[in-house]
């Protein structure tokens, strides 16, 4: 059996939160219950989004939290050479495309009507690089760890974009391409990337790509019914222990992995050893969203 390589891939886009929190403590445990290694990715590929130090700050927060990862950390900016090797392999094959078309030309369609597959409608602008879905592996099934089986037509999703016209690369290519670089088994995450899924399937097959393992998490929900986010201005993470530790006993109990009660003020590695022992997917309620559990 292969080495179990799981990651957690935060966008440095601000501070971490309650939400980050939950998906990074699920990737963690489920790794270190299986002896395997868990990897840490700064998905930083949209400087305009970074703001400075706020890599250094999600670094400090898993830290206080005990979630220590192996090896040196992955940067996304300096993988540029890889993502272009991997679109140039598509587009020599006819799966990608150079697009001209803005979002306001197509709003009125659900979905990018691919008017550029034929050829770029607006010769001389700046263009954007999609992926033909019509084209690649449909439809798109696989076995979820929580939601069970999935199933998906891509071409009803849409052509997605893989390198934007201001030339910086999209997520869909740089994560399937960072997931088979790093040797990635197992995906950790929250259930609003479930629907990315299929994208990222058709990619990883086009190129040759083995295909993880998928374990989508509920999302945690603020008061006001709404996904914890940094754009909904969601709480930062503490980093002082007296602070850490209640927090991570909430995240415990979001995962449903019913932690006792006495482990709430416990430090970090005491709570974080029971967690790794007691951990079970199979615990958590299978539905998209649920309340936030510190509220």
């Amino acid at each position: 059996m292969n080495r179990y390589r799981g990651r957690f891939a935060p966008t440095p886009s601000g501070p971490l939160h309650f939400g980050s929190l939950v998906a990074a403590l699920a990737s963690y445990l489920d790794a270190r219950q299986a002896d395997g290694d868990w990897l840490l990715r700064i998905e930083d590929i949209d400087p305009p989004r970074c703001p400075p130090g706020a890599a250094d700050t999600i670094l400090r927060q898993l830290e206080a939290f005990g979630l220590h990862w192996d090896g040196p950390v992955h940067w996304q900016h300096a993988r540029d050479d890889a993502y272009r090797t991997a679109l140039d392999s598509l587009a020599a094959r006819g799966l990608a495309y150079p697009c001209s078309c803005s979002r306001k030309q197509w709003r009125g369609y659900p979905t990018y009507p691919g008017w550029c597959r034929d050829g770029v409608r607006a010769s001389g602008k700046p263009v954007a690089w999609r992926l033909r879905s019509d084209l690649g592996l449909r439809p798109v099934t696989w076995q979820d760890r929580l939601f069970g089986t999935q199933r998906f037509d891509p071409a009803e999703l849409g052509d997605v974009v893989l390198e934007r016209k201001d030339g910086l690369w999209a997520y869909q290519l740089a994560v399937v391409v960072d997931d088979a670089d790093q040797g990635i088994s197992e995906v950790v995450r929250g259930h609003d990337l479930l629907d990315n899924t299929p994208w990222q399937r058709q990619l990883q097959h086009a190129l040759g790509h083995p295909e993880p393992r998928y374990l989508h998490l509920p999302l945690i929900m603020d008061g006001g019914g709404q996904k914890l986010s940094k754009q909904n201005l969601a709480p930062p993470l503490p980093t002082e222990d007296a602070a850490v530790r209640p927090l991570l006993h909430a995240a415990l109990a979001a995962l449903d992995q019913a932690p006792p009660e006495a482990l709430s003020t416990a430090p970090v590695g005491e709570q974080l050893a029971w967690a790794i022992d007691a951990w079970s997917p199979a615990r958590i309620r299978p539905v998209a969203e649920r309340p936030r559990a510190t509220d």
